[in-house]
């Protein structure tokens, strides 16, 4: 035996020794061989002044390993484990059952933002995100700003019905994975509208184009760029939409198809990548045969081609 194993074991039978040497009582010797109980414990209990350290907290994790952003575009990633709350700018986020979440980020978004993940034990995870200004076709007019013209008056009557199907399919919360594709364009053809493109009329901006236009042939059939959910289908032509379609792709993304021609799905129809859901046309308020094809986060406006990647690839 080591002399520190044969100290141990002395000190350690010490107090039997005194008591039967008579030298303490047996109380007296309980007194010694245990500490006292910390305060407010119980008798016999035991207690520790140390807490036991907290795990330590998992960050986000972005598809691509990617901590920016870019205006116009989604960002793909996956909450930190035991996350029970999401927010990006104090406002909630849905996750999914595997961890799985989609933010988004509109054509004007401001170059920061905040996501925050609160943990189980009501710890938080916090990310600050710095998104990247996209490049717009901005188009410099010599000219005063003139606003839109004057609608007439079946316009102004049935303008207000038509935005609240609008609205009220945007609010619809659709279940689908759509949001987790690789997402394709509904139809190929001659790009004729770019989304953001913006005139400024001698310093005073004009709206901005909020979808992306493909120039077909009136006819021609266009397809679901992600699976999803319809959950507007115009079959009465709206004034300036015309026969209109929004898909619900899941998590609040939802793609729009204006003008078509005819519709081949209804609202309440599941739908998968690569379905006919309609063909090409130029109904509401177009100049030509073209599919406008909108994509939004919430309100968030998006841009197409930063989902689907170069039209034709």
């Amino acid at each position: 035996m080591t002399l520190a194993g044969y100290l141990r074991r002395s000190i350690a039978a010490l107090p039997l020794l005194l008591v039967a040497a008579g030298c303490v009582s047996p109380d007296a010797a309980r007194d010694v061989a245990a500490p006292p109980p910390a305060a407010g414990a119980s008798p016999g209990s035991v207690s520790s002044t140390v807490p036991p350290p907290a795990a330590a907290l998992e960050p986000f994790v972005f598809r691509g390993s990617r901590r920016s952003a870019e205006q116009g575009a989604v960002l793909l990633g996956v909450v930190p484990s035991h996350t029970r709350a999401l927010t990006l700018d104090g406002q909630p986020v849905p996750v999914a059952a595997d961890g799985g979440f989609l933010i988004a980020f509109d054509r004007d978004a401001a170059p920061r933002a905040r996501l925050v993940a609160t943990v189980r034990d009501g710890r938080q995870v916090v990310e600050e995100i710095m998104v990247v200004p996209g490049t717009w076709r901005i188009e410099q007019i010599n000219a005063p700003y003139r606003g839109s013209a004057a609608s007439d008056a079946d316009f102004q009557r049935r303008r207000p019905a038509e935005l609240a199907q609008i609205a009220a399919a945007r609010n619809v919360e659709a279940t689908s994975d759509g949001w987790k594709q690789r997402f394709r364009w509904p139809v190929t053809g001659r790009l004729s509208g770019f989304f953001g493109a913006q005139r400024v009329y001698q310093g005073k901006p004009g709206a901005y184009h909020s979808g992306t236009d493909i120039a077909a042939p009136a006819g021609t059939p266009f397809v679901a760029p992600a699976d999803g959910v319809v959950v507007l289908a115009a079959t009465t032509p709206f004034t300036l939409e015309g026969h209109l379609l929004i898909v619900d792709h899941g998590m609040g993304l939802t793609s729009a198809f204006l003008h078509c021609q005819r519709l081949d799905v209804k609202v309440g129809d599941p739908v998968v990548q690569g379905q006919v859901l309609g063909t090409i046309g130029r109904t509401g308020r177009a100049t030509g045969p073209h599919m406008h094809w909108g994509l939004k986060w919430r309100d968030a406006r998006l841009d197409p081609a930063k989902l689907a990647g170069p039209i034709g690839s």
